[in-house]
């Protein structure tokens, strides 16, 4: 599809894709940097242990060359001394091999970090695909590597040819010394072949890191309906989380309305806002919001209000008031407790005048309402100037 190709894979990897490539066991890995490290690993265990090799090559010479009838004629002899240097040339061979064996995990570990992945190794049967392993080779990444391994392969040989025609008159005197001092001059000669392949090798490490995290990157990178896709997989559908946002508004509201006709009365603003109050002394240390709402939802809690003969005062200030600094189910705050008081009693006065038992009160006193709780406050004192 368009949205894979590369040309349309213009956006950064993001950490997730990152994270994910990785525990796939897909880093920057670079064999320049690997290959120096193992020679350099070579080069000083080779250094180190070189001295220790020519005095037990030369023991072993000295020993392995002399011959007697009676040895020859034993086999046990002959055996037993063929152990013996089997023993020892595996102690030569062993630190060096351990050497390289570390310098190969410390290449991986720095190149690429740690990484313990074993989906690496499960078959993919998708390779074996002759036509998408032809555009593999004509990718990017193969040809680069190509050109790099062919760069790399002349100038360690123009590199060699001219070591070796520096040392090439020291090699032909080697012919006339002898053994013991011959193989010392070689380890020297040796040496110097070793240190001129790493010279080689190091400026090629340097250059293939930076070069192959640069190519790591560009194949991570992401089209925009990768980063849609991942966004979804990380926070869900938008409009499934919109549809699941409106179903709790939906069942919010209708725990509210359920509640509207167990309140004590209802404080509106008389259209806009409408809050429903409820005070139980035995059980409330302050009077509770039970319902709220604005324009349409207000209408419906005063309808319903009404329905169940709960009590409506107009009070726009308290409604504003409370409907901006209490939430449902929240006790008023303590600035509006004188306020809140003042309405509760003119509803318990009036429902004791319609029930006989009092006299029916007069008009709403004002109400003390705190400038800083009413939202409108400053809007309000504009219209009336």
């Amino acid at each position: 599809m368009a949205d894979d190709s590369s040309q349309d894979k213009q956006l950064p990897a993001s950490e997730r894709k990152l994270r994910k490539a990785r525990e796939d066991g897909q880093v920057v890995r670079s064999r320049d940097l690997g290959h120096f490290l193992v020679i350099l690993a070579a080069t000083g265990v080779l250094i180190a242990l070189t001295p220790v090799w020519m005095e037990r090559l030369q023991e072993q010479l000295h020993a392995g060359l002399r011959f007697d009838a009676r040895s020859v004629a034993n086999p046990d002899v002959m055996f037993e001394r063929l152990g013996t240097w089997s023993s020892q040339a595996l102690m030569m061979v062993v630190p060096f091999g351990l050497g390289v064996a570390l310098a190969s995990v410390a290449a991986a570990v720095l190149s690429g970090g740690w990484v313990m992945s074993f989906k690496v190794v499960f078959p993919k049967f998708g390779k074996l695909n002759p036509i998408a392993g032809v555009g593999n080779l004509l990718s990017k990444q193969q040809i680069i590597d190509a050109l790099k391994a062919s760069a790399l392969g002349l100038i360690i040989g123009a590199v060699g040819a001219g070591v070796l025609y520096k040392v090439w008159p020291n090699l032909v005197d080697l012919l006339a010394k002898p053994l013991p001092s011959a193989l010392a001059d070689l380890g020297q000669l040796f040496k110097q072949v070793l240190m001129s392949m790493l010279l080689v090798l190091a400026a090629f490490a340097l250059i293939d890191w930076p070069l192959q995290r640069f190519l790591f990157m560009q194949r991570m990178r992401m089209s925009h309906q990768e980063v849609k896709d991942e966004f979804k997989q990380q926070e869900g559908n938008v409009e499934v989380k919109q549809r699941i946002k409106q179903r709790m508004r939906e069942m919010a509201r209708k725990r509210m309305l359920a509640a509207v006709p167990t309140a004590d009365l209802v404080v509106m603003n008389p259209t806009h806002y409408a809050v429903a109050l409820k005070y139980d002394e035995a059980s409330m240390g302050a009077p509770r919001v039970v319902a709220k709402g604005l324009d349409l939802l207000a209408m419906r809690i005063r309808d319903v209000a009404t329905a169940s003969k709960v009590p409506v005062l107009e009070a726009p200030p308290l409604a504003r008031a409370l409907y901006a600094s209490t939430e449902v189910d929240a006790e008023v705050p303590m600035a509006l407790y004188n306020a809140v008081a003042q309405v509760l009693a003119y509803v318990y006065q009036l429902k004791a005048a319609l029930a006989g038992r009092a006299p029916l009160p007069g008009n709403l006193p004002d109400l003390q309402v705190p400038a800083e709780l009413d939202p409108q406050h400053g809007k309000v004192v504009e219209a009336e100037a």
